[in-house]
């Protein structure tokens, strides 16, 4: 299946919207491939934070993104509630994760 294009897609809504953004973000743009850490960090800094649960129902993660978020765990020494909150997962999404694959 085919990722959306991203870069595209944030390029445009930076352009359109959110002009003043847009040196922030450069860095993360200018990279070949994003990866879904990559997405999220471009969402945060274009969008906010915002506690909306609706919008956090239909998120999924592919392997790689998986992987990247437990190794930023093991590097940064985070416990499952900090890494939670960190990327707005839940606990035992991440305790799944850690079983399922590392485990």
């Amino acid at each position: 299946m085919k990722q959306p294009d991203y870069k595209r897609i944030y390029s445009d809504i930076l352009n359109i919207k959110h002009s003043e953004k847009l040196s922030s973000c450069q860095p993360i743009l200018n990279k070949q491939i994003l990866s879904s850490t990559d997405v999220i960090r471009l969402n945060k800094i274009i969008f906010g934070t915002k506690e909306n649960l609706h919008n956090q129902r239909h998120k999924s993660y592919n392997r790689t993104a998986i992987f990247e978020i437990l190794a930023y765990q093991n590097t940064h020494k985070c416990n499952n509630s900090q890494l939670a909150k960190q990327f707005n997962l839940s606990r035992n999404t991440i305790a799944k994760w850690k079983k399922v694959f590392l485990i």
